[in-house]
């Protein structure tokens, strides 16, 4: 799609300083655009290679000039720039179909205008709703429901049940409602503790390859609006995300964790059991969170088990002086035998 600087900046309400006539195409880096592409230049350690660009227009920081291209000026070149991809480059329109190799229950209820691609297994009483796109190898069990403009890639698994509301993407191999890891021991064996709960996945949720998300074992586990979850990435039983939070690959989040509004997780978190994160509160990546341990609001751990970040650093400090500290203590302990 085609589109004019002009056009783009009053999309944004942002300012901009060149040709308004410009035509824009497509986004890409500044290494690899053409004349007709869009970059960004978040910084000033960026303007050299923005320079050199074939790319005629950019997104620009407050301050930034480019000598002989046309800028667009905002306070987050890089949100901005998301935005404009978006806009200029926006997703093809699905072809709505039934393959005739998908296997679909009468029972079923599919809305008019969705996609259903080859060998997916849509049981009895599922609903899918309007401009949704189910693709090839896609399993969706009893009673699963699936909200409007909803991307399900190749090989996604919905078991019974599962709810997910609108314009939600899971990528390939995201498994949602499996049973939760929840068993009692007791009489010399694991009794198996019932996993008959469901899973809701809010409005805008994006999960990533091969993660997966557990049913609850009574009670539901919910991902709220805007969650954006990693590859990887396992969710266990009754564990509640707050809206806008975002999970980063190969993090565990182990049953009845809460997590806020907000809270970002790096990769390779442990969250253990009975955990919460409240809102805004960051884990950095290979954080370890022991069970029933609260982060505040706003507060930002790091290490195993997660402490406070100026407490992490000066303990991490310490640790890097502890050959020096063992060399000291050993001459130490020779002087004193000497004497």
């Amino acid at each position: 799609m085609s589109r004019t600087a002009g056009e783009l900046a009053q999309f944004l309400a942002a300012p901009l300083h060149g040709d308004a006539a410009l035509k824009l195409t497509g986004v890409a880096s500044p290494e690899n655009a053409r004349a007709m592409d869009l970059i960004y230049v978040a910084d000033t350690r960026s303007v050299d290679r923005a320079q050199v660009s074939p790319a005629s227009c950019a997104i620009v920081s407050e301050g930034i000039v480019l000598q002989g291209k046309t800028t667009i000026t905002a306070k987050n070149p890089k949100y901005a720039f998301a935005k404009a991809a978006a806009w200029l480059t926006p997703k093809a329109p699905i072809p709505p179909e039934i393959h005739p190799t998908a296997i679909v229950a009468p029972t079923a209820n599919l809305a008019p205008g969705i996609r259903v691609g080859p060998y997916v297994v849509i049981e009895d009483e599922v609903e899918i709703k309007r401009g949704s796109n189910i693709e090839a190898f896609c399993f969706l069990g009893r009673g699963a429901h699936v909200g409007e403009d909803c991307w399900l890639h190749p090989r996604v698994t919905l078991y019974a049940g599962a709810k997910l509301r609108d314009r939600v993407e899971l990528h390939s191999g995201v498994v949602i409602g499996g049973d939760g890891f929840g068993y009692v021991f007791g009489e010399g064996h694991h009794e198996k503790f019932p996993q008959i709960g469901s899973v809701e996945i809010g409005d805008d949720v994006e999960i990533g390859c091969n993660s997966a998300v557990d049913r609850g074992s009574l009670d539901a586990t919910q991902i709220a609006r805007g969650v954006k979850i990693d590859n990887l990435v396992q969710v266990a039983h009754n564990v509640k995300i707050g809206e806008y939070s975002v999970v980063a690959a190969q993090t565990g989040i182990s049953g009845s964790s809460r997590l806020g509004k907000g809270v970002i997780v790096g990769g390779q978190v442990g969250i253990a059991d009975h955990c919460t994160l409240e809102d805004g509160a960051i884990a950095g990546a290979q954080a370890g969170i022991p069970t029933g341990k609260t982060i505040r609001a706003g507060q930002t751990v790091w290490g195993t088990p997660a402490r406070p970040i100026e407490r992490f650093k000066d303990l991490y400090a310490l640790y890097s002086r502890l050959p020096d500290f063992f060399d000291r203590l050993r001459k130490l302990e020779q002087q004193s035998e000497q004497t």
